[in-house]
């Protein structure tokens, strides 16, 4: 998703700085966008390390003169087990990646970015950080944290010129699995149902979209919509429903 996005700015005309700790997916969007015609500026780093966030954010400052937005958009989710059969390696993992990273980013660049004439922060949370999904806890607590952190933001950052944009994705066609080092078993019934899952380049428009109208939250795919609503209104039910589709993994 995070390629469709840069894509997609670059698309509109914007200069795209792609960050990413994998050197062979970012030379993949590199190609991409010079194919367009386009020119994407891309570099390698760990986002769980704040000291080379930090370094980083300013070298891109000083190079490009400005930076105007911010979307976080890395993240990992957890092996398909329950909380008591994680490690403490993991679950550490999970949350540098997922809720630090993004922390450390904004915290490198929110001074600069409140210098702009205009200035946006776009967070990717989740579905699973409003809505329990067992088997995914951890991930969907770090997320949730990026929820709150975001709608923090938000409201400490009213009156500026700095706009806040959370994001919650449902089922998106992203390699998110391959690039936590895993794979998501399915029951045999499961395999075919694949209609509710959005491709990466519909969830970027849709993301790009709530960022041009300064939403407050954007809800990408018809299952996050259908959840969040099920949710508000009644929260133990639309977590069962989650869950027996959820244990039909897990006892696998």
């Amino acid at each position: 998703m995070g390629r469709e996005l840069a894509l997609t700015l670059l698309a509109k005309g914007a200069k795209v700085v792609a960050l990413d700790v994998s050197k062979p997916g970012l030379e993949g969007t590199a190609k991409l966008a010079a194919d367009k015609g386009h020119g994407l500026f891309t570099h390698v780093i760990d986002i769980t390390e704040k000291t080379a966030v930090e370094q980083l954010t300013a070298q891109i400052i000083s190079e490009q003169g400005a930076v105007d937005g911010l979307i976080n958009n890395a993240g990992i989710i957890q092996p398909f087990v329950r909380v008591n059969d994680l490690n403490y390696e993991t679950i550490d993992r999970v949350m540098k990646v997922n809720f630090y990273g993004t922390l450390f980013l904004i915290k490198s660049l929110l001074p600069h970015l409140l210098t702009r004439p205009e200035a946006h922060i776009v967070d990717i949370s989740s579905m699973g950080g409003f809505l329990p999904v067992p088997g995914q806890t951890i991930y969907g607590a770090s997320k949730a944290a990026v929820k709150l952190l975001t709608e923090g933001l938000h409201t400490e950052l009213a009156g500026t010129r700095v706009k806040v944009t959370v994001v919650f994705p449902g089922g998106v066609n992203t390699n998110i699995l391959k690039n936590s080092g895993l794979e998501m078993p399915k029951p045999p019934e499961q395999k075919e149902k694949s209609s509710n899952i959005l491709s990466a380049e519909t969830a970027a428009r849709i993301i790009i979209e709530g960022m041009q109208k300064d939403r407050y939250r954007v809800l990408v795919g018809k299952d996050a919509r259908i959840m969040d609503f099920l949710y508000r209104l009644h929260p133990k039910m639309a977590a069962s429903m989650i869950t027996k589709q959820m244990n039909k993994i897990l006892s696998r």
